[in-house]
């Protein structure tokens, strides 16, 4: 393959770990139904609830405590080692998974665990993929080459949720086993073709920040992730102190671990990357739209499964494969979007595209909330489409002008920075997400779901029992597949009921119908709170100023201009920071190429 271009080398392969994760990620979604009963574990029952929120977030944590770190340390020791160390940690957790003893409890907990060390080796791969195009790439087609692979995580996704339900029909084990080989195939792939091309930077490693980062950020997280869980009487843990102390805990050691940054002549986090406009305003954009957009896939997929799927004559088994084949415009509008924005990014710049594509992902959330709870198929796809098109707009153009906006020495870090930005913004997503529709559903549901009850020969008091139980039991009970009234009565309630009575209770329509009014209001309160994030991250992005490239883009060396004052992207001239004793740290260095 010596006639190939190196640069294609890197693409194919970090296009193949993109797709492996992702694959990985949306083929569990739709087997964990699979999994739970593989492992003989309700998830339904309220001391089992926290083995589905660690099953389907803890990946998400380790990965966003741990990308900036490795991103860190693929600048200091190669960013190609650090990549082929994760695809070697990925696949030996994905055997060991496939290999899960036991059952109940413990068998969550060895999930859980080596799910954890798979997000190990992800955050190496996703902290040194995007810093291994850019070193493989030239400025003017870095944009063209994170579209392509962006959009092949998307349709690793896809590919993922069909995956997943073929293979969990057989056996849950095959939804871990099947990482295999892209795993092997990769690392051997990564270890005989990939080089270091990239500027290796030899410092020190100053744990302090570290420890109070990962600290920080994972009790901020932990805190988030368990404000969505019931709480005594409560239907969410946002009281609760646990909660509250660790969400506060987290902000204060996060606060420390600023100070500490600050401090240090070799940073973990490097803060002072923020002086360039164009990387700090397409972070905050990153984290914005992820914000906005993290727990949608989620918000969907309930709808779906929860109420119009089973109110088209679906049964709820079917309905989490189905609902990935229903979802199949999105995808296909990112697949559209990301690589014909990428390559027109590389040409006018990020601002154009990115701004758009965010104020079309704002007025696709708004149409979203046009559509009634039972709504025409075809419109839904249309709006599904727009959104995926919107954010193949953002994506590519976005990534390539943060990783165009630094010095190559600081690629690695930066590449580590925008993927922790995007991974936050998935756990916050889910949590106020969650919240808001919980806060929608508390409001309605009880009375509706009472009157529903009763009027079946529900005893009263079950009915009134049932009828103030948290949505999250019922939401995730949709979500795995499950018929909640059929799962919440019993058998035995359900075979002491008339039988036209147990029918209609435990038939596809009661529940769909009954819960449909509900959930649309909440879903309102979701869908405003996302397109108000995606008009700030319009604003973050128009606001990066023109097409701007680091001159390390070009030089690979850093570069002083000879009155010592570095222009911003907009190509404004602002006091230059004092670099007397380490010039190789001005890092607002760089060039505005618009005309």
């Amino acid at each position: 393959m010596r006639h190939v271009p190196y640069k294609w080398i890197a693409l194919s392969n970090t296009t193949l770990a993109v797709v492996m994760a992702m694959v990985n990620a949306s083929s569990l979604l739709i087997a964990l139904p699979a999994i739970f009963r593989g492992i003989h574990l309700d998830p339904l029952n309220p001391d089992n609830f926290v083995y589905l929120l660690w099953i389907l977030m803890g990946y998400g944590l380790v990965t966003a405590v741990l990308v900036v770190l490795f991103g860190r340390l693929g600048d200091m020791f190669g960013r190609v080692r650090m990549y082929n160390a994760g695809f070697v940690v990925f696949t030996v957790a994905a055997i060991a998974l496939s290999l899960t003893p036991g059952k109940g409890a413990s068998a969550a907990v060895f999930i859980i665990a080596f799910r954890m060390l798979q997000a190990v080796g992800g955050a190496m791969l996703m902290s040194n993929s995007a810093a291994i195009l850019t070193d493989a790439f030239p400025h003017d087609q870095r944009g063209m080459a994170l579209g392509i692979n962006i959009v092949a995580g998307l349709a690793g996704s896809f590919i993922g949720l069909i995956l997943g339900g073929v293979l969990a029909a057989v056996d849950w084990r095959l939804v871990f086993l099947i990482n295999v080989p892209f795993g092997v195939v990769g690392t051997v792939w990564a270890y005989l073709m990939l080089k270091e091309t990239g500027v290796r930077h030899k410092a020190r490693i100053y744990w302090l920040g570290n420890i109070t980062f990962a600290a920080g950020l994972l009790m901020l997280l932990v805190g988030v992730t368990y404000g969505i869980k019931p709480y005594g009487h409560a239907n969410m843990g946002w009281g609760s102190p646990f909660v509250i102390g660790m969400v506060a805990g987290g902000l204060a050691v996060l606060a420390a671990f600023v100070v500490v940054e600050l401090r240090v002549p070799e940073p973990m986090f490097e803060l002072r990357l923020f002086r360039i406009r164009a990387f700090a305003a397409g972070n905050v954009a990153v984290l914005l739209s992820s914000v906005a957009n993290g727990g949608l896939q989620f918000m969907l997929i309930m709808w779906l499964q929860g109420i119009w799927l089973p109110l088209h004559g679906y049964a709820y088994k079917d309905t989490p494969l189905w609902a990935g084949i229903y979802m199949l415009p999105l995808t296909v509008g990112f697949l559209v979007a990301g690589p014909v924005f990428g390559r027109l990014s590389d040409r006018y710049g990020a601002r154009p595209f990115a701004t758009a594509g965010m104020l079309l992902a704002a007025l696709s959330f708004l149409l979203l909330m046009v559509l009634p709870a039972d709504f025409f198929y075809p419109w839904f796809a249309c709006v599904l489409f727009l959104n995926g098109v919107s954010f193949g707009m953002f994506s590519a153009p976005n990534t390539a002008a943060i990783m165009n906006s630094v010095p190559a020495r600081n690629r690695g870090v930066a590449s580590g920075m925008r993927a922790t930005m995007q991974t936050v913004g998935l756990p916050l997503s889910i949590g106020i997400f969650f919240s808001l529709m919980v806060v929608g559903l508390t409001a309605a549901v009880p009375s509706t779901m009472f009157r529903g009850l009763t009027l079946h020969h529900v005893p009263a008091q079950v009915a009134g029992t049932l009828s103030h139980l948290p949505p999250t039991g019922y939401l995730f009970a949709a979500f795995l597949g499950y018929n909640p009234l059929q799962e919440l009565l019993g058998p035995k309630l359900i075979a002491a009921l008339p039988h036209l009575d147990a029918l209609a209770l435990t038939g596809k329509r009661f529940f769909p119908a009954l819960i449909s009014v509900p959930f649309r209001h909440g879903l309102v309160d979701v869908l405003v709170f996302a397109a108000v994030m995606c008009l700030l991250a319009a604003a973050a992005s128009w606001l990066r100023g023109g097409r701007f490239v680091h001159e390390d883009a070009h030089h690979h060396v850093a570069h002083v201009h000879a009155d010592g004052a570095p222009p911003d992207a907009g190509g404004s001239r602002r006091p230059a920071p004092h670099v007397e004793a380490a010039p190789a740290r001005a890092l607002t260095h760089g060039r505005d190429t618009d005309a």
